[in-house]
């Protein structure tokens, strides 16, 4: 059995190189422990345990055990080192402060000896600590475990994102509109990268694209918080906020000047015919209206423009089917 190990520190939303981690752990692994590295108080943040844990959740990263916070496990990790006969300060690194609370290299090591951890899946910055952990294992009496680094999550110049950078948290992606499955999507795409790769969000975008097409109208409209019936107003929409702001440049009462209102018959037409309806069109109904309307030489344009206020926007049928009966009335009547 494979055993992973997932160790974010808790200093708020996931990086997205963090992410890249996560997911490929929980991909590569049979079994996922949920660690939190939180030996060093002063970059831990309130919150922040909060922050990770709801990103893992929002992504569908799920974990076997957990969250285990080293800092509940302090006195495991002296007597693991008191045990070995190792000293404060092991190979040239110290092992546990003068207060007596137990460093990282440490920390990390017994926890991962205890837990069983069998492959260590992390980025190419903790390289350099790959030798000391191994000479920890086995000076514990442990053999080291598989140990895979893979290739940073960087932007446009190459360097390390940072959390301010468009795009470099979970919860930026999620605040844009992206919805989960897109963002997951591309970090499995991603796979192990051997080398440092950039934030492709055009990527992210067209993924997102490819996703919210596959919703039903049911599930695209509770994403967007929006009625099913304004579901097929967001369709072609690159991500949620844009949808919501499709679905809204309709439902939100446009503002016309009624003196310039054009064709008056065509408004009177359309109020004959969406009067006997429902209060809420199906598709196909929407349908027939739009080209009853038409047929007889209707100025869909001037109907649009008295329903949505704008000329142009998602198709005419959608908009009649989003609108129910009394608001569209109250919005075609002069």
């Amino acid at each position: 059995m494979v055993r992973v190990r997932f160790a974010p520190s808790p200093t708020g939303t996931l990086h997205v190189g963090n992410a890249l981690s996560a997911v490929a752990n929980r991909r590569l692994g049979d079994w996922l422990l949920l660690r939190i590295d939180d030996t060093d108080p002063a970059r831990n943040l309130a919150g922040g345990e909060e922050a990770i844990l709801d990103d893992l959740r929002w992504l569908g990263v799920a974990w076997d055990e957990g969250p285990v916070r080293q800092s509940g496990r302090a006195e495991r990790h002296l007597a693991a080192a008191r045990e070995a006969g190792l000293p404060q300060r092991f190979d040239g690194v110290m092992l546990w402060r003068d207060d007596g609370t137990p460093t990282f290299h440490l920390a990390s090591v017994v926890d991962d000896v205890d837990f069983g951890i069998t492959h260590v899946i992390r980025g190419s910055d903790h390289r350099a600590n790959e030798e000391l952990h191994a000479a920890l294992h086995r000076a514990l009496g442990a053999k080291p475990p598989h140990v895979v680094h893979h290739g940073l999550v960087v932007g446009d110049d190459g360097k390390k994102l940072s959390k301010r950078a468009a795009g470099a948290t979970v919860a930026s992606l999620r605040e844009s509109g992206f919805p989960a499955e897109a963002v997951r999507a591309y970090l499995e795409e991603l796979e192990l990268p051997k080398h440092d790769v950039h934030l492709d969000l055009d990527r992210i975008r067209s993924l997102s694209v490819d996703v919210l097409a596959r919703f039903d109208d049911e599930e695209l409209a509770a994403r967007a918080g929006v009625p099913v019936e304004a579901a097929p107003l967001m369709r072609g929409a690159h991500d949620l906020g844009e949808a919501r702001l499709l679905a809204q440049s309709v439902l939100e009462p446009p503002r016309v000047d009624r003196a310039a209102t054009r064709s008056p018959e065509t408004l009177q037409r359309f109020v004959e015919l969406r009067s006997p309806l429902g209060d809420v069109l199906s598709k196909d109904e929407a349908k027939t209206l739009v080209r009853e309307l038409k047929a007889v030489g209707g100025d869909l344009r001037a109907l649009r423009l008295a329903l949505t206020g704008a000329e142009r926007g998602p198709e005419l049928w959608a908009v009649v089917q989003a609108l129910p009966r009394d608001e569209a009335l109250r919005r075609a009547l002069p």
